[in-house]
């Protein structure tokens, strides 16, 4: 049997590895993006002069051949799902038995005018990245648009070489539609530490080019012209799905997928950014554009291939970021804004660049999700903690276990108690301090 793969990113090499595990069917990975997989995670790095673009490859070149994973660069111009055949930009044609789609995502755009000139790109591709390299010389202002996670990063990158930056966020604070709105304050104050042109409430209306057609400048929904010579276009992504809206797979926001991973074509299945659950989990998204639920997508849909139907179950909903020197990590359900059902224990340091956020279920009193800015959680820990529902009480007698900063590190958690402890009128202590003791018996404990 021939399985096809089309997009080299962390859902399509999982899925060609674990199919190579478990069987000796023929696999042929297609992209255009790059001849060999890397970690899209690490493009920032790259530009920033911590790696090189070889030390972003997790595979040697060899890795490849010798695991008989064919690799083939192209794009697919078409698919012929009646026939079972790949059409590509070169002309070149290739014939499968079973398809995976990986497609990933890409930057989204709103129509703005000048939108497409040069100059105006997103940070997605390896493409993109050779864009901010070839644009970077001599660059006396970058403009980003876009509130989130892949705009703080560009802004770091040009902030590494110098480069002032204008940071357009649309909404009152940074990533409000995300971070509750302490956490989101901490970083509104961060970002402007590290000197980046913060405009809240600013929204991009045009693009202007000079006489080469080239960007000049940006004009604002409030009316100023900001000049520059680059713009960063990282107001979120959509899946990569445009050369497949006029067939006969199903598409809405991205290919429409069961909880097997299978599209409503035979022997069609779809995984990553570019997939869309019908019946999500509760809790999480239909699409969910995260590095490890496209690697999770990846091993399921190799077991469902091979003759071991598994349902894709994401698990707890977890994520981490770093805004410049800020580390963040999110477990569970931790909203924007606090649904009457849940209650919070919200501590800050008074540096203002640590919390630590805690919600439970305001009747059952367990546990719901953990928010931490600047302080680091263990995962296992957590994640116990959220699927076993435990007590808030038992959580925070036990806090100290989950603290993962280094040995010597100041200790919070008893600071969080007596936050609760005044809230609740209790009077709860901390059982378990930092430290390995007692963790792995701890993890260990009823499964």
């Amino acid at each position: 049997m021939h399985i096809a793969i089309i997009g080299n990113g962390i859902s399509g090499v999982t899925a060609a590895r674990f199919i190579r595990k478990l069987s000796d069917h023929k696999i042929t990975i297609i992209s255009a993006e790059t001849e060999y997989f890397f970690s899209r995670t690490a493009l920032m790095y790259i530009y920033m002069g911590h790696m090189r673009f070889k030390d972003t490859q997790p595979y040697e070149p060899w890795f490849w051949e010798k695991n008989r994973i064919d690799l083939v660069k192209d794009y697919v111009n078409n698919i012929d799902f009646n026939a079972k055949k790949l059409e590509f930009q070169s002309g070149s044609a290739l014939s499968y038995d079973k398809l995976i789609l990986a497609t990933g995502s890409d930057s989204n755009k709103f129509g703005w005018p000048g939108q497409d000139l040069d100059g105006v790109h997103g940070l997605y591709s390896y493409q993109d990245l050779e864009a901010m390299e070839r644009c970077s010389k001599g660059l006396k202002r970058a403009v980003i648009v876009g509130g989130g996670l892949i705009g703080i990063e560009m802004a770091e990158m040009f902030h590494s070489r110098n480069i002032p930056v204008t940071f357009l966020v649309r909404e009152n604070s940074y990533w409000s539609n995300v971070l509750p709105k302490e956490e989101s304050n901490i970083i509104n104050k961060h970002i402007k530490e590290n000197h980046i042109d913060l405009r809240l409430e600013t929204e991009l209306k045009e693009i202007l080019p000079d006489a080469n057609g080239k960007v000049r400048a940006v004009i604002t929904n409030k009316g100023e012209e900001i000049a520059c010579g680059f713009v960063g276009l990282t107001a979120g992504v959509h899946p990569n799905i445009s050369f497949l809206k006029n067939t006969t797979l199903e598409t809405h926001r991205g290919i429409l997928v069961d909880n097997f991973l299978k599209t409503n074509i035979k022997d069609v299945y779809a995984i990553g950014d570019c997939a869309q659950i019908r019946t999500p989990k509760p809790g999480r998204r239909p699409v969910e554009a995260i590095w490890y639920t496209g690697r999770m997508m990846g091993e399921t849909v190799a077991y469902n291939i091979c003759g071991h139907p598994t349902e894709y179950d994401p698990g707890i909903w977890f994520n981490s970021a770093k805004f410049f020197d800020i580390e963040y990590q999110v477990y569970g359900y931790v909203p924007a804004e606090m649904p009457d059902e849940m209650e919070t224990i919200y501590w800050a340091h008074p540096d203002g660049r640590k919390s630590i956020r805690l919600n439970f279920d305001k009747k059952e009193k367990h546990i719901l999700g953990f928010n931490l800015m600047g302080v680091r959680y263990r995962h296992e820990v957590c994640e116990k903690w959220l699927r076993e529902k435990t007590s808030i009480e038992t959580v925070l007698q036990n806090l100290g276990m989950a603290n993962f900063d280094p040995e010597f590190y100041e200790e919070y958690e008893s600071e969080v108690i007596d936050i609760y402890n005044k809230k609740t009128n209790s009077n709860i202590a901390l059982k378990r301090k930092r430290g390995l003791k007692g963790i792995f018996s701890f993890l260990k404990s009823n499964g």
